[in-house]
């Protein structure tokens, strides 16, 4: 069975302002196209279908056509939700979706309840662990300490290889092996949940920060497909993070836009009937728009010619100029059309010589020097121009003038 794991779509979040749903579509069509090329029979998406609570209509249409357009494909698609989203609306009408292979969980207790699907090796049940939040599911088990989302998931896991388990002893007969499992999740995993890890689209998933889940509460079954992390990582074998197909923040550059593809054999995850192949294999999806963070002084990046290559991409500008630019974004906009983000970072910072402000305007003994001194404090050490130091005196004899014959 091959099964394509995916998530973190986050339909409808925007990049800057700047809405993302043509360049996820773009890449969801890619998706689609491995799921018809390479035969995948089970897409897992992993949670955060959504970026908000309350979806666009033209987010619902987007994961409307996508989910048809898979199901055309030929493939089934399991599908749980995620911190991000609304459960309740994720999964409104998921019963009728069923019907058609589109299997979305989104209950509390629905994990409990496999997804069945069978090849030609006997069933594999796909469990879906929607994003359990302790503080609104606790009063489900009084008796069990549900307090954080570690004790949530060992209490899930702990009911789902008891269920694995009775649902092995009725296959006894049938398999020596009984069923292959795989469980969808969405949270922070042992071994990269750590705020470099994280990108600022992630949202902690406590109030108090960071809710780690060991990896052995995942014991037991065949693969783990993670999602909530948005950068593509391996912590074991068959316990991955697929990341999100799509660049959403700065503190994603670098990082590849993927899918896993999962292949489980009769024996689970192991080598492919004729030995030769890998039973997990990263697939590279588009990026419609690369992300790019240019560093240096204004005027530099607006001239450099061995930057024309960027020129397309989102941009980040770190502007090191020792006084911040005047109207930096529109400059940086008429060069990089899709410059979107600024921060200055001189590379040259005035030293403070100990003096408070207050103390250096008092020991002003001119107007000229006051205005001088406001300019440097404000300006990381640069005071005024010759333009603007003639500027400043003119001014101030035209003032003299107006208070002298008032």
């Amino acid at each position: 069975m091959k099964i394509l794991h995916t998530s973190d779509w986050h339909i409808g979040r925007t990049f800057h302002t700047h809405s993302t749903l043509e360049h996820l579509g773009i890449v969801l069509d890619a998706l689609v196209e491995i799921v018809r090329d390479r035969g995948v029979d089970v897409v897992a998406v992993a949670g955060d279908v959504f970026d908000s609570a309350i979806p666009s209509k033209e987010g619902y249409a987007l994961l409307t056509g996508t989910l048809r357009r898979l199901k055309e494909a030929g493939a089934s698609v399991v599908m749980t939700s995620g911190n991000h989203d609304s459960a309740t609306r994720l999964g409104f009408q998921s019963e009728w979706a069923a019907l058609a292979g589109i299997h979305v969980v989104t209950g509390p207790e629905q994990y409990l309840e496999p997804i069945t699907i069978t090849d030609e090796h006997g069933p594999v049940y796909f469990y879906g662990i929607p994003y359990l939040e302790p503080v609104l599911i606790r009063h489900l088990h009084p008796d069990v300490p549900l307090k954080t989302h570690e004790q949530v998931l060992n209490f899930a896991m702990t009911r789902i290889r008891a269920d694995l388990a009775l649902r092995n002893l009725t296959l006894g007969s049938l398999s020596a092996r009984g069923g292959r499992s795989v469980v969808l999740s969405h949270c922070f995993a042992a071994g990269v949940a750590s705020a470099a890890e994280a990108s600022d689209v992630e949202r902690d998933i406590t109030a108090g920060g960071l809710d780690v889940v060991p990896l052995g509460v995942f014991d037991g079954c065949d693969y783990v497909a993670l999602g909530h992390i948005h950068g593509r990582a391996t912590l074991t074998e068959r316990v991955r993070y697929s990341g999100a197909p799509l660049h959403y923040s700065f503190s994603e550059v670098g990082k590849p836009r993927g899918a896993w593809l999962v292949e489980l054999g009769a024996a689970g995850l192991g080598a492919t009937e004729d030995g030769t192949h890998p039973t997990v294999e990263w697939i590279d999806l588009p990026v419609p728009r690369r992300l790019t963070v240019l560093t240096g002084e204004l005027a530099t990046l607006l001239a450099d010619e061995t930057l024309a290559g960027t020129e397309g991409d989102w941009v980040k500008a770190i502007l090191t100029d020792q006084v911040r630019p005047l109207d930096a974004m529109r400059s940086m906009q008429t060069r990089f059309a899709h410059c979107v983000a600024l921060e200055h970072r001189p590379t040259i910072t005035l030293e403070a010589d100990g003096s408070t402000y207050a103390e250096r305007i008092r020991a002003a003994t001119s107007d000229a020097e006051i205005v001088a001194g406001f300019l440097s404090f404000v300006r990381n050490g640069v005071g005024p121009s010759e333009f603007e130091s003639a500027l400043i005196a003119q001014l101030q004899t035209e003032q003299g003038a107006k208070e002298a014959n008032a």
